[in-house]
């Protein structure tokens, strides 16, 4: 499973996360091709520190020279949100750089909702929480992507399906 490594450490050190975009279609089971993880965490300071200590141990690098006290720093993430129109903040594996991983800098949906709300999955004794079908529909329609509408699609025929199935049972 691709991000594996990711998951593990993440719930070794406590990290409060949930999966989100394309990787988490994917561990629904859509067919959906994405080579970035994106994740929201939770943006507080032990949880950051948890989060840092994480993917530096899986040698995972910043793509902007950024330090894990500015990316704490509240005032710091909305000057990038209002001045370079950032989203996501990136990190690469330099000895594979077609993984990355995309945290939001800003929550996109309330942290303590999206995460209680998560379908928590178990692939290979690893849970992951993965956003749920409705609020991968809210991000979906934030992104205006092309790509997100194509999601959206995806999954709300997902949901009929899914919903086919239970009434069968």
């Amino acid at each position: 499973m691709i991000y594996e490594e990711v998951f593990k450490e993440l719930n070794k050190r406590k990290v409060k996360y949930v999966v989100v975009g394309g990787i988490a279609l994917v561990l629904y089971g859509i067919l959906r091709f994405t080579a970035d993880l994106d994740l929201v965490i939770h943006l507080e300071e032990k949880n950051i520190d948890r989060f840092f200590k994480a993917i530096k141990n899986l040698g995972f690098k910043p793509k902007v020279p950024v330090t894990e006290e500015e990316f704490k720093d509240k005032k710091k993430r909305a000057e990038w949100i209002k001045k370079k129109n950032m989203i996501v903040f990136s990190f690469y594996h330099p000895k594979d750089p077609l993984k990355i991983i995309d945290v939001f800098i800003k929550e996109p949906i309330k942290f303590e909702s999206l995460y209680k709300q998560a379908k928590k999955i178990r692939i290979k004794k690893i849970t992951i929480p993965l956003a749920s079908l409705k609020h991968l529909k809210r991000l979906k329609k934030r992104a205006k992507r092309e790509k997100d509408f194509i999601d959206l699609i995806k999954l709300k025929d997902f949901e009929k399906i899914e919903k086919d199935e239970k009434k069968k049972i």
